[in-house]
C-alpha cells in the first residue's frame, strides 16, 4: 500500500514537472516568435526610413535636403546605419561638388551648408569609405567651412592610416591659404593634427603645415600661437623618440 502510495506521488510530480515543461516551451516559442516579429517589423520600418531619407536626399530643393540630414541623424542615433541611409549621407556631402544639377546652364544644387552639416554627421559612421569620401570632399571643395567640417570628421573618425588622412589635411590647407585663408579652417587642421600625431609615423608634413600657419599674419595671434605650440609638441616629441632609439642602440 506504501509503495502503491509512492508510485502515485512520484506519478504526480512527473505530471507536474511535464506540464510545466509544456508551459516553459510555450511561453519561449511565444517569445521567439515575438523576438522575430518584432525584428522583421524594425527591419521593414528600416527599409521605410531609408527610402524616405533617399527620396529627400535626392530632391532638387534646399528644405528637402535639409529635413533629409535630421532624419539620417536620427537613423543614425537609432543605430540604422544601412548602405543605404550611408548613400544619402554621401549624396549630401558632395551635393553640389561631387554632383552638379543645372537648370539652362546654371547650378542649382549649391548648397554649403548642407554639404557642411552632411561631413560632420560622416564622423558618426567612421569606415575606410567615410575615410575615403571625406578626403574626396576637401580636395574637391572651395568653401572653407565645408572643407574645415570634412576635415574635423576625418581626423575624428581616427583612420588606421593616420599619414594619408594628414597628406589630404596639408594639400586643402596649402589649396586655400593661397586662394582663401581662413582661420576657421587653420584652427581645425592644428585640431586635426592634435588627433593624428599620435598614429602618424612621419611628422615631417604636420611640421611644414603648421609652420606656414605659424608664420602667416593674415591668421590671428591666437591661431599662430597654437600652432608654435603644437610646433614645439612635435620637436619635443621627435627628440624624445631620438634620444631612446640611441639608448636602445
Amino acid at each position: 500500500m506504501k509503495l502503491t502510495k509512492k508510485l502515485f506521488a512520484v506519478a504526480l510530480l512527473m505530471s507536474a514537472a511535464a506540464m510545466t515543461f509544456a508551459q516553459s516551451q510555450s511561453v519561449q516559442k511565444q517569445s521567439s516568435s515575438s523576438n522575430k516579429e518584432t525584428y522583421v517589423e524594425n527591419e521593414y520600418l528600416d527599409d521605410i526610413d531609408t527610402e524616405i531619407i533617399i527620396g529627400m536626399a535626392e530632391a532638387d530643393d534646399y528644405e528637402s535636403k535639409f529635413l533629409a540630414l535630421q532624419y539620417i541623424q536620427e537613423a543614425i542615433e537609432d543605430g540604422n546605419t544601412s548602405a543605404g541611409v550611408i548613400e544619402a549621407l554621401d549624396k549630401l556631402a558632395g551635393e553640389g561638388i561631387l554632383s552638379e544639377s543645372r537648370t539652362n546652364g546654371r547650378k542649382i544644387n549649391n548648397f554649403p551648408d548642407i554639404r557642411r552639416d552632411a561631413c560632420i554627421l560622416m564622423a558618426q559612421v567612421p569606415s575606410e569609405h567615410t575615410k575615403n569620401q571625406l578626403i574626396k570632399i576637401m580636395v574637391a571643395e572651395n568653401e572653407p567651412m565645408v572643407t574645415a567640417a570634412a576635415v574635423q570628421s576625418l581626423s575624428k573618425i581616427n583612420p588606421e592610416n593616420a599619414d594619408e588622412a594628414i597628406e589630404a589635411i596639408c594639400f586643402v590647407h596649402k589649396k586655400n591659404m593661397y586662394l582663401n585663408p581662413t582661420s576657421s579652417l587653420a584652427f581645425e587642421v592644428i585640431d586635426a593634427f592634435e588627433r593624428l600625431a599620435p598614429n602618424a609615423s612621419n611628422h615631417k608634413a604636420m611640421t611644414s603645415t603648421l609652420t606656414l600657419i605659424a608664420s602667416n599674419y593674415r591668421y590671428p595671434t591666437s591661431i599662430r600661437n597654437r600652432a608654435q605650440r603644437l610646433l614645439k609638441k612635435l620637436s619635443n616629441a621627435g627628440s624624445s623618440s631620438s634620444s631612446k632609439n640611441v639608448d636602445a642602440k
